[in-house]
């Protein structure tokens, strides 16, 4: 049965993959829903800046929604914007997880608050296939963010291949990154009316993560 949603958004490969199928099956997009930091600078999963994530929207055909919060006002600020949006008449969240339970209980705890809709298009399929459709189906993504106490960054700024793939694995790492490997953003692909025109600037370091720049092309 056909239902608006919402999709939860990181700019990643996966929300972008749950994004295509739920929208191949049918289903109605209404808005781009994604948690940024306090400032509203930054996306927290993925530390996407904000017009880079308004850019995906713009070629999606949607509105960007954001909900600012620390990590210890994530849950609440989440919530409430889910009753707002089931007040809009939204039927339901879609959510890029593919097999990690917590994750999943903790979308079925908020989105029960709210009264909310779930659904998980990616849940319990082999990562690795999941990867290959993406690549065929023509999405273009891109490595933005690694943790360098489990991946080496020369990784960041590495386009998903199949190749990719292989070399990710001959490192002994989930090639889907589940664990927080590594982040990604999608610059291309079937749910865009045209490419993202970012670019890739300077590498920096927090912590364990080395962390490639994302900006827009000026418009000159």
């Amino acid at each position: 049965m056909q239902k608006s949603f919402v999709m939860s958004w990181s700019g990643g490969k996966d929300s972008a993959l749950a994004y295509y199928r739920a929208v191949l099956k049918g289903h109605v997009p209404i808005a781009l829903f994604t948690m940024f930091e306090e400032d509203g600078t930054k996306s927290r999963s993925h530390g996407l800046p904000i017009e880079v994530m308004e850019a995906q929207a713009e070629r999606m055909g949607l509105p960007l929604i954001i909900g600012k919060a620390s990590w210890s006002g994530y849950e609440r600020e989440f919530i409430e914007q889910l009753k707002t949006f089931k007040l809009q008449g939204i039927e339901m969240g879609v959510y890029g997880d593919i097999d990690l339970q917590d994750h999943l209980d903790w979308v079925e705890k908020v989105s029960s608050e709210a009264e909310m809709g779930v659904l998980h298009p990616l849940w319990q399929e082999p990562r690795k296939s999941l990867l290959k459709e993406l690549i065929e189906e023509g999405f273009k993504s891109v490595i933005t963010v690694v943790d360098t106490s489990r991946l080496d960054e020369h990784f960041l700024g590495r386009e998903f291949t199949h190749e990719l793939i292989d070399e990710l694995e001959a490192e002994g790492v989930d090639a889907c990154g589940e664990k927080g490997e590594f982040h990604t953003i999608i610059v291309d692909g079937p749910i865009f009316v045209e490419p993202v025109p970012v670019r890739f600037g300077e590498k920096t370091h927090v912590g364990n993560y080395a962390i490639l720049e994302v900006k827009l092309h000026s418009e000159e």
